[in-house]
């Protein structure tokens, strides 16, 4: 697998509203960070202001503190064994199809729900699909497959790795949670006859470990704040080690962009954006509204991706409860989106998605973890579908600013990544075939 992380080009931030649209050879200067004013009106819509310039660093910061994702593992997984992808703040895995990129997000989504607490079978309806083809099954008929992860922050390094069981019957198997060499958590299937696996904790207290059983269709990560009483110095770790896990796999939306969706009128409802963004007519009246800041980001990359004048991206309501989003040209003309290719639809619902946030898109973020601690990942299958080389770059442009605020993680697939190869703050993986 081939990893590359450039730093040779630098992709400057998205323009204001103001600006006319991209020239050949122009360097865009960076826009001035969010005001009072700006994040009193729309906490949820403006991130906050990273330590450092991102024009300057290329989308590269990272907050050491702040949990996140380093590594995904697929040890056997689908058509993946042993493989590995480092993750960055912008990540692209690209490579032809069938090389299993969709297969890594798959993968990164289902810990994400499995970290949220969500059970087993909800995550994988075909759990036998995610068995590698070639796996020959043991003495009792059992096949399966094994996934991780690698979450840094306060506590440094910390693994996740799950084995599951998918035939004959679904379950937990296998979970280890390990940090600085230490295994904090280890589960075992035990008695095959009862739905619990034996889970050992570290406790570093009058005995070594603690030992109680965790139910099989559901990870047990997630589960320890409510099992251990941190009353040593190792049961205290496993906690920090668990919740730092747990809100680095958090807050993560999966954006599948369906252009059908989105031509036509929507109901008004509650203006966050679903994964297939259909209803990106109901977010656009109400994120208009609320920061003009961001809204005028918006229209500025739209104004570079999509064909024609624009000098506006408007919701319109219909009376009857439904509201459609419309181009305004400026000399009196409104395009319907419904007139739109599918890549200038797809475009402007990543733009959208990236200059937001939680705030706007459909996820579930950890409400006990301070704002100023959680990362919005976005995961974007399929990003280059569609789009033609000024729409990838501005979308790329976006990306990394964003990105660069520390604020958002972007994990996405493309076919082919040289049209990103060499810009700063992207790295880019290329699965083992």
């Amino acid at each position: 697998m081939a990893v590359s992380s450039a730093s040779s080009a630098s992709v400057p931030p998205p323009t204001g509203a103001a600006d006319p649209g991209p020239r050949a050879g122009a360097t865009r200067p960076p826009n001035p960070p969010p005001s009072a004013a700006d994040r009193r009106r729309a906490p949820a819509l403006v991130p906050p202001v990273a330590p450092a310039d991102p024009a300057r660093t290329g989308g590269g910061v990272e907050f050491p503190d702040r949990p996140r994702l380093t590594e995904l593992r697929l040890s056997a997984f689908a058509g993946h064994r042993r493989a590995r992808f480092p993750l960055g703040p912008l990540t692209l895995v690209a490579g032809p199809s069938g090389s299993g990129k969709s297969t890594a997000l798959e993968a990164y989504e289902a810990l994400a729900r499995l970290g949220g607490g969500a059970p087993l079978a909800e995550v994988f309806p075909d759990p036998v699909a995610c068995v590698p083809e070639r796996a020959r099954p043991d003495a009792q008929r059992r096949r399966g497959f094994r996934i991780g992860c690698t979450a840094d922050g306060a506590e440094g390094p910390v693994r996740l790795d799950v084995a599951v069981q998918a035939e004959p019957e679904l379950r937990i198997v296998g979970e280890r949670l390990t940090a600085g060499g230490v295994v904090l958590l280890e589960t075992a299937l035990r008695d095959p006859g009862r739905r619990t696996v034996q889970a050992a904790w570290h406790t570093a207290g009058s005995s070594p470990v603690t030992r109680a059983p965790l139910p099989d269709d559901r990870l047990g990560t997630p589960l320890l704040p409510l099992r251990v009483a941190g009353k040593t110095d190792g049961q205290r770790q496993v906690l920090a080690a668990a919740e730092q896990v747990v809100v680095a796999l958090r807050s993560v939306f999966a954006c599948h962009p369906r252009p059908d969706g989105m031509r036509a009128a929507v109901p008004m409802g509650s203006g966050r954006l679903l994964s297939g963004c259909d209803n990106l007519a109901d977010v656009l009246w109400r994120t208009r509204s609320e920061c003009g800041r961001r809204h005028a980001q918006l229209v500025a990359a739209v104004r570079a991706g999509c064909a024609g004048p624009v000098t506006d991206l408007l919701a319109e309501p219909l009376g009857d409860g439904t509201v459609r989003a419309v181009l305004d040209r400026g000399d009196g003309i409104r395009t319907q989106l419904g007139r739109l290719g599918d890549g200038e639809l797809r475009f402007l619902a990543l733009a959208l998605v990236l200059l937001t946030g939680p705030g706007v898109l459909d996820v579930d973020p950890p409400g006990e973890i301070p704002p100023a601690m959680r990362t919005l990942t976005v995961l974007a299958d399929g990003l280059d579908r569609a789009l033609d080389s000024r729409q990838r770059a501005e979308l790329l442009r976006l990306a990394v600013w964003t990105c660069g605020a520390g604020h958002i993680r972007f994990l996405g697939t493309v076919s082919d990544a040289s049209w990103a190869a060499g810009v700063e703050g992207v790295t880019v993986v290329e699965p083992a075939r």
